[in-house]
């Protein structure tokens, strides 16, 4: 298994690996996102059983022994599974999440102490700079949290916007139908009053660029998609109200 790199945008790189027998018969990819800066940073460990495929393709963008930054959204397999790897791989790397991602599991396994970030605290990467933004349930999971990188308004999206398949890179094409179309099957993100709104935040950062963790990444105007999801999940909601009330 080989993971493929390309360069998204200006030293944002996709390191996306397809695997077969996942959602579906398309399969699905599984990416990481390298920020080269002066103090660069891994955003997604990957599982263990891909470590071996996307540490080899991040080596191939930099030197494992740059790596200063390892962050994710919440905790899956998918997300940080291979974090003990990478923190073995990268001796000057430090991890970084959420305060309430930090005290409910990270502090407790991590080899190293973790970086704490707090919502909108920002690290400034050298050349780049990366925002916190806590956003619980969204895509799942209580921890979860997204980073926006300021400089070239890049929106690491974690689990939003996942479609099957082997898809390219980068696309300006409809990704919400897609995604829509994938939860139907695997309904994964919970429908609560906050979760339209907070994709409405994260509109309001008007992104150039959604790094998507499964499938295509987008590169366009980004707050149209966002507020495209949130009136599905808007629409969702009221729907389920509506048979719990009936």
């Amino acid at each position: 298994m080989e993971s493929r790199i390309d360069e998204i945008g200006a030293g944002v790189y996709r390191i996306s690996t397809h695997v077969t027998g996942v959602a579906g018969p398309e399969g699905f990819t599984f990416n990481q996102f390298v920020i080269d800066a002066d103090e660069p940073l891994l955003f997604h460990c990957g599982q263990k059983s891909l470590f071996p495929s996307v540490s080899a393709a991040v080596a191939r963008v930099l030197d494992l022994k740059r790596l200063r930054w390892i962050a994710y959204s919440h905790t899956e397999a998918d997300e940080c599974g291979s974090l003990d790897e990478w923190l073995a791989a990268a001796p000057s790397a430090t991890v970084m999440q959420g305060a309430l991602g930090c005290n409910l599991w990270l502090n407790d396994v991590s080899p190293r102490p973790a970086r704490s970030l707090a919502d909108n605290e920002v690290v400034d990467l050298g050349g780049k700079r990366v925002r916190y933004l806590s956003t619980p349930q969204v895509p799942h999971d209580v921890v979860a949290g997204l980073l926006f990188e300021e400089t070239a308004q890049t929106l690491f999206c974690s689990d939003l916007f996942a479609q099957p398949g082997q898809r390219p890179p980068l696309t300006d094409d409809d990704i919400v139908a897609p995604a829509i179309a994938l939860e139907a099957v695997f309904p994964f993100t919970p429908l609560t009053p906050n979760t339209a709104p907070t994709l409405r935040r994260l509109a309001e950062l008007r992104p150039r660029l959604l790094a998507v963790m499964h499938g295509a990444s987008f590169e366009g105007d980004g707050a149209a998609p966002l507020e495209r999801l949130a009136g599905h999940y808007d629409a969702a909601l009221r729907a389920a109200q509506e048979v719990q009330g009936a």
